[in-house]
């Protein structure tokens, strides 16, 4: 019995991060863990008995998978504590934590259950003073961008017989702008913070707003400031910590996009001039030429290679 507490900790340490376990039920502890890849953001259902979970400085010095961790609170309640804060947490709450920052997380009923979500810091660069700020921020599950969160998650991990293998990087990608839309209302919802994050904020939302709105050929850097009340020069302004400008990043979205479509077998008999339009290239000599400047093949060719190694 006691090493099936053992086998617990090895596996939330792969899933998760790793770290210390404490549970008055090691003896005959029962869990149970379901985890679902959606590309590079992993969803993981869990039920649990009582137990604390500790990530220490050691921990973390030995390993950091470098992610963000959102938990869906199914049943159970419980306390995260950090050295900047301590939250108290219910059914229906989303819980914040990160593999970078110690803490003592313990949880209590039997069983616990969660939906979980594992997203990498990569894909939501946020400086360090604002992850902490996001960090252990109480979040209801049941209204706002929580709900919409929490829905989801609860949805992908409920019915997943639905979902073909080549739609889980889009779902992944779906996942990622909730994130980044959530993060972006946190912060900007603190009016003790400073312009400077709220204007990192802004860039998240906007980033969000951009990537949901890729199918459109009128999204342009004008529309983009537009939709957003601000001014064209101040839209530029906030991608300056980007490697692009704004109009590079949304034709490099819209070519990845495409890239993806392009070498999905299930999309093989969909036109290539369909794709293309799909992801905002509604002249195929444009779409050519940008994919291959970006590639260094055309978008055919490419197709063509991808698809013949599925045989």
């Amino acid at each position: 019995m006691p090493d099936r507490f053992g086998y617990w900790a090895e596996l939330l340490g792969r899933t998760h991060a790793p770290m210390e376990l404490r549970s008055d039920h090691a003896d005959a502890f029962r869990a149970s863990q379901r985890v679902l890849d959606f590309g590079a953001i992993t969803v993981w259902s869990a039920k649990f008995q009582p137990l604390v979970f500790r990530r220490t400085p050691k921990l973390i010095r030995q390993s950091d998978p470098e992610t963000y961790h959102l938990s869906f609170v199914v049943r159970g309640t419980g306390a995260g504590v950090w050295r900047h804060r301590e939250t108290q947490y219910k059914p229906y709450d989303l819980f914040i934590n990160s593999s970078s920052l110690p803490n003592d997380v313990h949880s209590s009923g039997d069983p616990v259950t969660t939906v979980a979500l594992e997203v990498p810091k990569a894909l939501l660069p946020l400086p360090r003073d604002m992850a902490g700020r996001i960090v252990g921020a109480p979040v209801s599950g049941r209204e706002g961008m929580g709900a919409l969160l929490a829905g989801f998650l609860t949805q992908l991990t409920t019915d997943t017989a639905a979902y073909q293998p080549a739609d889980r990087p889009r779902l992944g990608t779906v996942l990622v702008d909730l994130v980044a839309a959530l993060f972006a209302h946190l912060i900007e919802a603190d009016d003790s913070l400073p312009p400077e994050t709220h204007r990192r904020a802004l860039a998240l939302r906007i980033q969000a707003f951009i990537r949901e709105h890729l199918h459109d050929p009128c999204l342009t850097p004008a529309t983009v400031a537009a939709a957003h009340h601000i001014s064209t020069s101040y839209l530029h302004r906030l991608f300056r910590d980007e490697d692009a400008t704004v109009a590079a990043w949304i034709r490099r979205l819209r070519l990845e996009a495409a890239r993806r479509d392009l070498t999905d077998p299930a999309l093989h008999a969909t036109p290539i001039h369909a794709i293309a339009t799909r992801w905002g290239f509604p002249r195929a000599t444009d779409f050519s030429r940008a994919y291959r400047a970006a590639y260094g093949t055309t978008p055919r060719d490419h197709r063509h290679q991808a698809l013949r190694r599925y045989g």
